[in-house]
């Protein structure tokens, strides 16, 4: 470390110890002891209640699913299931769990317990159905039944055929808890988690600390950290602070403008590593300007993407050319242009549809998860826009009341807003927010309104087919209509990023964006 970088880390440190929840220590962490800087404290350390990625990085190392995903893809290997197969008519997966496992709490986690995870989001006159809300359980409800003909078989019949559903699996609504715990914890399961992951639960301190420690019964290889400490630190300036005053082993999603500073910094790693994410404008196609597709497209020609991601976001995410993340290579075409900075065309556009001089509302958020930057994106957004003649008014909320406005729908009030997805499978983030069926009143995520039968009839061919290259070809297809359509603009792809100390091995980021770190060690 340089001289001015210690006497840097020395100040900070002199101010952090002023903070709430700062860490006070006489002596360095031990060598067995990871500590991680998570963006905020988890909502809920139940897997069926949890939607935020911040929570599913502590979820994956307690808990475990039927499979999960390979390190490093987005692929589905076995886990708790050590092999499955699938009827040719696609309805039935017939799993084989592991032998022997049991949960933290030493009952035996058997069929009859993974029956009773799916029983308890599915059906609403199960004796646990009041621990919910289960917001995500749509992920499965292509389920018809659960069975468990016998203690290490698992027997799921689908109501029709549903191809990512191996992939949901993986996903931590699919992590399977123990059903002796929740009879036993009710609504304070999510406090007081079990699982049969490679570390287990010790203790929550509200707003300081989550700690969590190696499984000594767990059927894998054991974790090599004795304990990991999950210290919430929400500002991602603070954040910084700590990890150069030496508080964190770990830091999540760094704010760009301090990423040099690790970069040049002697005793760090930059992790970074472009996932399934996508920023993007929802737009109004039912009522106002937008509901021409001509200006639709104006409004995507005219946002400097490439500025964007290069200045604001100081190159932490890559410009977006349509509604697939690059993560999913086998259904994207990589020849697709999508709509390149061109105020120009962006302008005749608009004459054409007799639209200059329009004025939009637009939604933008102060923060939330894979927002990015929301509020200095929103603002260039809204310059970008009044130079090809389009009269754009910010209305700034905080996340959750921006939440409520957006996802009720866009109505009469705005014309656009802000919205970003993290996803597991090409099929999540097109059917939940752009099929005709997932209008706001109906349950769904269709905030803009939009409706294409050939779109929709494209995306349930390809729910429906088991040939990942037939499914590859339908989201091209797919694809396709949505960027000539415009629903959306198009804006980014965030290059999550994470930096640890040098002393730290064997950390990699993940494409779903969690964090596995049972392979994770210190020197």
């Amino acid at each position: 470390m340089t001289g001015f970088r210690r006497a840097l880390a020395g100040l900070l440190l002199g101010a952090l110890l002023a903070l709430p929840g700062a860490p006070l220590r006489a002596a360095p962490v031990p060598k067995d002891v990871l500590v991680v800087g998570q963006i905020a404290e988890p909502a809920s350390l139940d897997p069926a209640v949890s939607t935020a990625t911040n929570d599913f990085r502590i979820l994956v190392n307690l808990y475990e699913g039927l499979v999960r995903y390979r390190p490093g893809t987005l692929d589905v290997e076995p886990a708790l299931a050590e092999r499955w197969t699938v009827s040719d008519d696609g309805l039935t997966y017939r799993f084989t769990l592991r032998p022997g496992v049991t949960f933290h709490d030493g009952t035996p986690c058997d069929a009859q317990a993974v029956k009773f995870n799916f029983d308890r989001m599915l059906d609403k006159t199960h004796p646990a159905a009041d621990t919910g809300p289960f917001p995500l359980a749509f992920f499965f409800a292509a389920i018809d039944r659960v069975e468990a003909p016998d203690p290490l078989t698992v027997r799921i019949t689908l109501k029709e055929p549903f191809a990512p559903f191996l992939s949901n699996l993986a996903y931590p609504t699919g992590l399977i808890v123990s059903p002796a715990a929740v009879m036993r914890e009710g609504r304070g399961f999510g406090r007081r988690p079990v699982g049969t992951g490679p570390f287990r639960f010790v203790e929550w301190q509200g707003s300081r600390r989550l700690t969590i420690e190696r499984n000594p019964d767990y059927w894998g290889t054991p974790a090599k950290l004795r304990t990991i400490i999950f210290r919430p630190v929400s500002d991602p300036n603070t954040r910084a602070m700590e990890m150069l005053a030496g508080g964190l082993d770990v830091m999540v999603e760094v704010p760009a403008d301090a990423l040099s500073q690790f970069r040049d910094g002697d005793g760090f790693r930059v992790h970074e590593q472009a996932g399934p994410h996508l920023w993007f404008l929802i737009l109004n196609t039912r009522h106002g300007p937008l509901k021409d597709r001509r200006v639709r497209q104006a409004v995507n020609y005219a946002i400097d993407k490439g500025a964007i991601a290069d200045s604001i976001l100081q190159g932490t995410a890559i410009p977006a050319k349509g509604p697939t993340a690059p993560a999913f290579d086998w259904a994207t075409d990589p020849a697709a242009a999508g709509y390149p900075y061109d105020p120009a065309k962006a302008r005749a556009l608009l004459r054409e549809a007799g639209a200059e001089g329009a004025k939009l509302t637009f939604y933008v958020a102060e923060g939330g998860s894979g927002m990015l930057d929301p509020v200095a994106m929103g603002t260039a957004i809204q310059a970008n826009l009044a130079a090809v003649g389009l009269a754009v008014t910010i209305e700034t909320y905080e996340w959750n009341s921006f939440l409520a406005r957006v996802n009720g729908g866009l109505g009469e009030a705005a014309d656009m807003a802000e919205m970003a997805w993290m996803t597991n499978d090409p099929d999540t983030l097109p059917y939940l927010t752009l099929r005709s069926g997932a209008l706001p009143e109906e349950g769904g995520f269709n905030s803009g309104y939009y409706a294409n039968p050939d779109l929709d009839r494209l995306l349930e061919r390809a729910r429906r087919s088991g040939d990942r290259a037939e499914r590859g070809a339908l989201y091209r297809q797919a694809e396709r209509i949505i960027v000539d359509d415009a629903p959306w603009a198009f804006v980014a792809h965030w290059k999550q990023n994470a930096v640890t100390t040098a002393a730290v091995r064997g950390f990699a980021l993940e494409p779903s964006f969690f964090l596995l770190l049972d392979r994770v060690s210190k020197d």
